[in-house]
């Protein structure tokens, strides 16, 4: 797969989130947030199972403990990152989740170059800080006063970019996408589900009404849209994927706007377009340093 057909894959995940997240929002008017990430993600499983099990049957070789526990990590990552970002909607703004949440595009070079002492292509600096102030702008430009909620925002953005790059680190050595999506989506729903029968006690008619989200997040949102995160991070680099992956708040604002008949100011366009000069700089800027071989 080429590095440009990665990153529409990334860019699409995007796309999904983007659409998510009206539903992630709306579904905690009928059920708490245990209880959704629960749902949404041991629906995403059930939605992987399959997949898993023919991926399984075709692979050459069985996948060992060791990789396993890896797969394991990456579903740690992505129930403490799901879990922050949901507890922190019940106490934010709209626009406060969709700004703060949007930190993962600067976190992840950061935590790949401390952790993995990965260090990103230059272009990766000024394309995190260029998408972050798209971000801001198509939240309004500014914060009102931090909440608790708030907090727990910017802890799910760590979370997520602690998620981006230990599946840039893993997903192409492995090569195992179905089963490292299943293993992450039932890690968190196993995680969720205790606290949630404990502290929320969730009933069928309150399921009930929540599943139109619960459904939407499950095999769209989290069963398709992370699985594309993972096959096109295969073939780039986790700060790159970032950027792409950053697109989720341009999507909903973009789909607020046409669906949900949302206003978007101006200055909020003109993050739009900064969000798209940062994905197309990280996908040209490289490319223009690479120089073709001498004829002889």
């Amino acid at each position: 797969m080429t590095r440009i057909r990665a990153n529409l894959l990334l860019l699409s995940a995007g796309a999904v989130w983007g659409m998510g997240f009206v539903a992630q929002s709306t579904a905690m008017a009928a059920i708490g947030p245990w209880s959704y990430v629960a749902a949404k993600f041991g629906l995403a499983a059930l939605t992987l199972l399959p997949f898993a099990i023919r991926e399984a049957r075709r692979a050459k070789h069985a996948v060992g403990a060791p990789t396993l526990g890896l797969f394991v990590l990456v579903g740690v990552a992505i129930f403490l990152a799901a879990i922050t970002q949901q507890i922190g909607i019940l106490t934010t703004s709209v626009t406060n989740s969709g700004f703060l949440t949007g930190l993962y595009v600067v976190f992840t070079p950061i935590l790949c170059l401390a952790l993995l002492r990965q260090a990103p292509h230059w272009v990766v600096w000024p394309a995190a800080a260029c998408s972050f102030l798209g971000i801001a702008l198509l939240g309004g430009g500014s914060l009102t006063a931090l909440r608790a909620g708030d907090v727990w925002t910017i802890a799910c953005a760590v979370f997520w970019a602690l998620q981006i790059m230990l599946i840039g680190r893993f997903a192409a050595a492995a090569d195992r996408p179905f089963l490292l999506s299943f293993v992450q989506f039932a890690v968190t729903a196993l995680a969720a589900a205790p606290v949630a029968l404990a502290v929320e006690a969730p009933s069928l008619r309150a399921l009930g009404a929540a599943l139109p989200e619960i459904v939407y997040g499950g095999v769209f949102a989290t069963g398709l849209a992370f699985t594309l995160q993972i096959l096109g991070q295969r073939h780039t680099t986790p700060a790159q994927a970032s950027i792409f992956l950053s697109s989720e708040a341009l999507f909903a604002a973009l789909f607020g706007a046409i669906f949900l008949a949302e206003y978007i100011a101006p200055l909020g366009y003109f993050g739009c377009g900064l969000i798209l000069v940062a994905m197309v700089a990280v996908e040209i800027v490289p490319l223009a340093g690479t120089q073709a071989p001498a004829r002889s």
